[in-house]
């Protein structure tokens, strides 16, 4: 009898203990189904790294954005900007250090994806983020799939096609009458050129830096991986060759002319040297080169600090690079999924958060007009006294921050058009897909080719294409180079992968409809 209940108490004391266990166990937060101290009532605090000079006032604009955020969704931030120059070291850096951080600005999208770097988003967007999910074009979310079918970061709605634009001195245009849409070609910039080297010595006739600009996609090319991997293809033809840009006749023609350029004195002397945006405000510049979409005149009238006008030289095309240049991404290690879904959400849906991380705090680094546009408040001096044509203390960099159809429109001197987003909706109705929308080679075996590829790159790209050095001697030595890094092999590889998809589908290169 003893021994019975010897067991019996034993049996009881095992029970009560499982019991215990199970309840421990349903209430613990469990990693694999996504829980963070979000879902339990806690403020959540995410780490935020993105590029751009890091502004006077970014820790007020911080401080108001929390405030917001915490009242909204429980969350706030801690927000870092890295300088242009430094950021993509940084971003690397973190990530191969593992360094605690939630969400980052992803310049090199599809590198840093297969290094594993980034969070899977697809089971969040059909959830937490649906509304996130429904207010990006499709054909962005299309671009950023991988190829095993997945998303990993959320790109800025904005303009789909990203168009070379050439842009000029309102003033010189008008004093001159430029016709500058008759100017779509390198070689048919020289007499401009001449005519400002002999009349407007003040100015730079065309200013280059050692990054360079797209030529080639005045011909119709778009880079498979990135501009520091020469591997091109025609974005509208279907069965178009991955070839060598370098050993391309386009590409020697261009190289020829920036070559002749240099010599007459038309190129800035320090082109392979200065840093990409790397011009000072309110440089004299007659030529330069940049992508934009519609309407982009305004934001870089702002950036020089005078007006400027430009006119489109490449077609309308939806590339994967377009569609890639903007995108942010969550840590695929962050302790806070959740929260950083909601965040994401927030900003790509909400105009007070969106405009707050944009221009600033109403009334400190901006006022608005009686067309409710923004019109930034220029910097004071160290008197107090407002510095004429000065930039605001804080600004945020629109392509990287999300949704931009919530923006206000800006307004000032060169106001926009009240009607902008509904030209942008035009715009992207009206685009073309590349053929190769969304290819991403995979070429993790060959990471070796690739990492020598770019050290390759390096050396020669700055100098011959801004026409620094004699193209007979170094194109030859830089083609030979890229042959010995292995170009050929990787060639191969994303040739054989591309035929492989044009195989399983056919690629639509008809205008989107809607």
């Amino acid at each position: 009898m003893l021994k019975c209940s010897k067991y019996k108490s034993i049996f009881m004391t095992i029970s009560i203990i499982l019991l215990l266990t199970a309840y421990s166990t349903g209430c613990s937060r469990q990693p694999s189904r996504n829980i963070d101290d979000n879902d339990y009532g806690e403020t959540v605090n995410l780490i935020y790294y993105t590029i751009g000079e890091p502004d006077k006032d970014l820790k007020l604009v911080n401080d108001k954005i929390n405030e917001i955020m915490a009242r909204k969704i429980g969350v706030t931030i801690t927000y870092i900007k890295v300088s242009w120059q430094e950021y993509e070291d940084r971003l690397n850096t973190l990530i191969s250090a593992g360094t605690t951080f939630d969400i980052a600005f992803a310049p090199n999208y599809a590198a840093t994806t297969m290094r594993g770097a980034w969070l899977r988003l697809d089971s969040y967007l059909t959830g937490l983020g649906k509304e996130l999910y429904d207010t990006v074009d499709p054909i962005f979310w299309q671009g950023l799939q991988m190829n095993d079918g997945g998303i990993y970061g959320v790109p800025t709605n904005k303009e789909l096609a990203v168009r070379d634009h050439w842009m000029y001195p309102a003033s010189i245009v008008e004093k001159y009458k430029i016709d500058i849409t008759k100017y779509d070609t390198l070689e048919s910039l020289e007499p401009l050129f001449r005519m400002i080297q002999q009349n407007e010595p003040a100015y730079i006739p065309m200013e280059l830096d050692r990054d360079s600009h797209n030529f080639f996609a005045l011909d119709g090319y778009e880079y498979i991986l990135n501009h520091k991997i020469p591997l091109m293809v025609k974005s509208l033809d279907p069965n178009a060759k991955v070839v060598n840009i370098f050993e391309t006749e386009e590409a020697r023609q261009v190289l020829d002319t920036l070559r002749h350029y240099y010599k007459e004195g038309f190129i800035n002397k320090d082109a392979a040297l200065r840093e990409p945006g790397g011009l000072k405000r309110g440089d004299k510049v007659f030529w330069k080169s940049s992508g934009g979409g519609p309407l982009s005149d305004t934001t870089w009238s702002k950036d020089r600090g005078y007006r400027v006008i430009s006119n489109p030289v490449t077609p309308i095309v939806v590339t994967t690079e377009s569609v890639r240049g903007g995108i942010m991404a969550v840590n695929a290690n962050t302790k806070h999924p959740i929260a950083s879904i909601k965040f994401l959400n927030l900003l790509n849906t909400d105009p007070e958060i969106r405009n707050l991380f944009n221009y600033g705090i109403e009334g400190v680094h901006y006022t608005l007009n009686e067309h409710g546009q923004a019109v930034p408040i220029p910097g004071n001096d160290s008197h107090g006294d407002p510095i004429p044509d000065a930039p605001a203390s804080y600004a945020g960099v629109q392509y990287t921050q999300g949704n931009w159809f919530i923006l206000r429109t800006m307004g000032g001197d060169n106001p926009e058009p009240l009607d902008k987003w509904d030209q942008f909706r035009k715009y992207n109705a009206e685009v073309i897909k590349s053929t190769v929308l969304g290819f991403t080679p995979d070429l993790s075996g060959l990471t070796a080719q690739t990492d020598n590829i770019e050290m390759v790159w390096k050396k020669y790209y700055p100098s011959l294409m801004t026409g620094t050095v004699d193209v007979d001697t170094i194109l030859p030595k830089f083609n030979e180079e890229l042959k010995q890094a292995g170009i050929e092999e990787v060639q191969k590889e994303i040739q054989k992968q591309l035929d492989t998809r044009r195989n399983e589908a056919s690629p639509i290169t008809a205008p989107v409809s809607r």
